[in-house]
């Protein structure tokens, strides 16, 4: 009797485990070419308090499965090294989702973030708080998981991501009370800061670039591979959307990152699409992506 009481202890503790798993499996890797340190090591530790940190903190009260976990990947450069303990860095960010019905995963999030300026020890572990500061790091951590959520869940719904959004604003917020001299959350310091990347996605008049997203992906990419046809004409229409909102808002941080994560992307959806189609595409994107033009130029080719 009690060898079958603790059978179903174990295995209610292990379904209730597949259910309740952390949001994110975010891949992180740190460079360190850049930087002459007596000890290294330091950087390993990094990686492995700021791995646990994404990976093991629940975000959200969403249930996941493990299979369900958003897939991310932080690539940290160290740039220098000003004191010791103190760290300069450039970070991209990437997340990912699957397309339904394949085994392709589609692109949600590429963001350079070139403004990194944090403190770390070793013997000091990163702790979280949802209404309070803690640190540096942890506040650039923290931000950039409750961006990638809220990303990925705009993707699946309609401007699903809007909470995490919220808490992302706490976060921007909470550094803000601290009147740290810390790059990349003030308005005045870029364009094209992690502060303009949340608040892009907070402006009414850049709702309907949300709403292009969602149509991108769910109306997109995710029926693409029973209704090509469709799904570039509903991809084409995210695309115009899009364009509106940059003509309202030009140069905007979302737009930039947006296609950063999709230029390849949509060449590969519309290489097979129909020569109008292709034309169009090109002639928008040439407008919308300049940086990218090289790649939409193999749109023309016959």
């Amino acid at each position: 009797m009690l060898k079958y009481v603790f059978t179903l202890v174990i295995s209610f503790f292990l379904a209730y485990s597949s259910v309740t798993a952390q949001e994110l499996q975010c891949e992180v890797i740190i460079n360190d070419d850049q930087v002459t340190v007596t000890d290294k090591r330091v950087f390993r530790d990094m990686q492995r308090d700021i791995f646990n940190f994404i990976n093991n903190q629940r975000w959200t009260s969403t249930a996941y499965k493990q299979e369900e976990r958003i897939q991310a990947r932080m690539l940290i450069t160290i740039t220098s090294v000003p004191t010791i303990g103190n760290y300069t860095a450039t970070v991209q960010v990437l997340s990912a989702r699957p397309v339904y019905g394949t085994g392709y995963e589609t692109t949600v999030l590429s963001f350079f973030d070139k403004d990194w300026a944090f403190e770390y020890n070793d013997a000091q572990p990163l702790q979280f708080s949802e209404n309070s500061y803690t640190s540096q790091l942890a506040s650039l951590l923290t931000f950039y998981s409750y961006l990638i959520i809220g990303l990925d869940n705009d993707s699946f719904s309609r401007l699903g991501g809007s909470a995490m959004y919220d808490r992302a604003t706490n976060v921007l917020n909470n550094v803000a009370a601290q009147n740290l001299n810390a790059p990349g959350w003030k308005a005045f310091e870029d364009t094209r800061n992690r502060y303009w990347l949340l608040t892009n996605l907070q402006d009414p008049q850049i709702e309907p670039f949300r709403t292009a997203v969602y149509n991108y992906f769910r109306q997109g990419m995710d029926i693409f591979i029973s209704k090509p046809a469709d799904a570039r004409t509903n991809i084409l229409k995210a695309i115009r959307s899009i364009q509106q909102v940059a003509q309202r808002r030009p140069g905007t941080a979302i737009i930039r990152s947006f296609f950063d994560a999709k230029s390849d992307e949509i060449v590969s959806v519309f290489k097979g699409g129909a020569p109008a189609d292709k034309q169009t595409v090109y002639s928008i994107l040439s407008e919308l992506d300049p940086t990218n033009i090289t790649k939409y130029q193999v749109l023309l080719q016959r």
